[in-house]
Formats: C-alpha cells, structure tokens, sequence
C-alpha cells in the first residue's frame, strides 16, 4: 500500500473531529504530501521513497491529528447553546415547576428523542450527545426503581432487565467512543445525576418523595443548570485536557448539590457508591476507546501477516 495511504489511514484512527470536517482536513493533507512527493521525486528520489519521504516531514499522524483537533474542535456559539438546551430544558422543567404538567413531561421528552434520532442520523455532531444521553438516562432510572418491587419480584426484574439495559447503554457508548470518547463521557454525564436524585428523594418507596420533590426542586434546577454551563464550556474549549478537566469537576460540584438536597435517603456508604459510579462513567469510554484500537492494530497486524 502506498506511503501516503498509510498515512492518511492512521491520521483517520486519531483525528477527533467533526465527520463533515474531517474529509477536507484529510484530502488537504493527502495533497499537500503528493505535492511534497512530487517535489523530491524532481530532486531524484525513487517515487517510493519520496512518498514515504513526504509523509515523515509532515509529522506523526498522532501529532498532527492533534494539532488539527485544536484547530478544529472548537464548536460554534450555536452549537454549544443547542448542546446546552437539554441541560437546560430540564432545568426550567424545575424552576418552574412545570413538571406537574403531563404535557410539558411528554413535550420535553418527545423533543429530546426526536432531536437525538435525527442527530444520530446526520453525521452525529457535537450538539448530539447531551440529548442522546436523556435518551439512555430512564434506561437506567427503570432498573433502580425495580428495586422498590414488593417481595421477590424486584430480584426477578432485576435480573431480566439489567443485562439488557447494560447491553443497550454498552453498544450506543460504543458507537459514541468512534466519534470521540469525551463525547462519550459527555453524553453518560446526568446518568449519575438523576440517578443520585431519585435516590434522595425515595422515589419509588413509601417515603414522602413529592412533598421532598417542591422542597428541593430549586436545587435540582441548579443541578441542570450547572450542566448546561458545562456543556457551553465543553463544546467551545480547544484543548483536550481541558475538556476532560471540565467534566471532572462540574461532575464533582453537581453531586455536591444533589448531596445537599438528600433527606438521609441515601447515607454515606450510597453517596460513595454514587460517587464511584460517576467517576467510572467518566473513565469508562476513555478505556473502551484504547481496548478498541488496540483490537483493531491487532487486526491490521494480522491482516498484514496472512498470505495473500
């Protein structure tokens, strides 16, 4: 396989950008390496050699996808507020408690869906994630609220249930990861927020959740807004570092604030458990993402080593 093939090829394995850019940033590249080529084969290198050349003066795919990703990885003011809205939808839901109102529950959440099939369809853009995570959070907020069946039942439920949403929420991650595994960790970010909700609240149990549900829903507002923040700040911030910067410690703060909300629901050992569970929703796509590559170098390596 030509030099340059290789090249682009392992470029397209590390760039993290959006797909509609991703295609003009590769072809610019391919021909800035064919010109490159065509200069040292003029000098009197084989084409070969010249090729392979060109593509070692352009840098290491890794490097160069990484200065492209801080080229092209921040997100525009309208991106970043579309990718908010969600966050921020639910927030207002709260502050103005209108989520004793069926329409507005069925208003929201219908827009939610509809918004993350058509970003799923067209190319999975940047704003995509926080909506497709709305999508993934009742998966998980069922299989807590089976605990609360009466008797035996919650264990049968459980045990039916759970491995499928585990296999749903695994396999929607892992198309996410190949876009970029931040999106991944973005997109699983209010899991453990509502989940850390409907736990301190009872919700499911014989406690007095709705009464607790007025007293605290300023809080829970605050919660989503800080989210919403979070995403403004994601989507328009360059440096990877940061970015995973932000979702550490706007996770931190957000569980804090549920944690003030708590009526000894919980107590320390669940808050711990819960704590644990957002750290591992952040971390996990970050170890899916390496399993994966180094799944598919292995492939390549064995594909390479097969008699033709």
């Amino acid at each position: 396989m030509p030099a340059k093939l290789n090249y682009t090829d392992n470029l397209k394995d590390y760039l993290r950008i959006d797909p509609t850019i991703e295609s003009d940033v590769v072809r610019e590249l391919s021909a800035h390496i064919e010109d490159r080529s065509h200069e040292l084969i003029e000098s009197g290198l084989p084409e070969e050699e010249a090729k392979a050349k060109a593509a070692q003066l352009l840098g290491s795919p890794r490097l160069v996808a990484r200065q492209m990703y801080e080229v092209y990885s921040q997100g525009s003011w309208r991106q970043a507020i579309f990718a908010a809205l969600p966050h921020f939808l639910v927030a207002v839901l709260f502050a103005l408690r209108c989520w004793q109102n069926t329409f507005w529950l069925l208003g929201i959440l219908g827009a939610i869906i509809c918004f993350a099939i058509y970003g799923w369809c067209h190319g999975k853009p940047a704003w995509l994630f926080p909506w497709l995570g709305y999508c993934l959070t009742p998966v998980i907020a069922v299989g807590i609220l089976l605990i609360y069946l009466p008797g035996s039942w919650a264990w049968f439920a459980a045990a039916a249930y759970i491995p499928l949403a585990l296999v749903v929420i695994f396999s929607v991650t892992k198309q996410t990861i190949k876009r970029d595994w931040l999106f991944a960790s973005l997109m699983l970010l209010p899991i453990p927020i509502v989940l850390g909700w409907i736990l301190a609240l009872g919700v499911g149990s014989r406690l007095p959740w709705l009464e607790q549900l007025y007293e605290v829903a300023p809080l829970i507002s605050l919660s989503f807004a800080v989210l919403a923040i979070t995403v403004v700040t994601f989507i328009r911030v360059r440096q990877r570092w940061a970015k995973v910067g932000i979702l550490f410690v706007i996770e931190t703060i957000v569980v804090a604030i549920v944690a003030l909300g708590d009526r000894n629901a919980i107590g320390f050992g669940g808050w711990l458990l819960l704590a644990l569970l957002a750290s591992l929703l952040l971390l996990i796509p970050a170890l899916l993402d390496r399993k994966i590559r180094e799944a598919e170098e292995k492939s390549v390596e064995l594909s390479h080593k097969s008699p033709s």
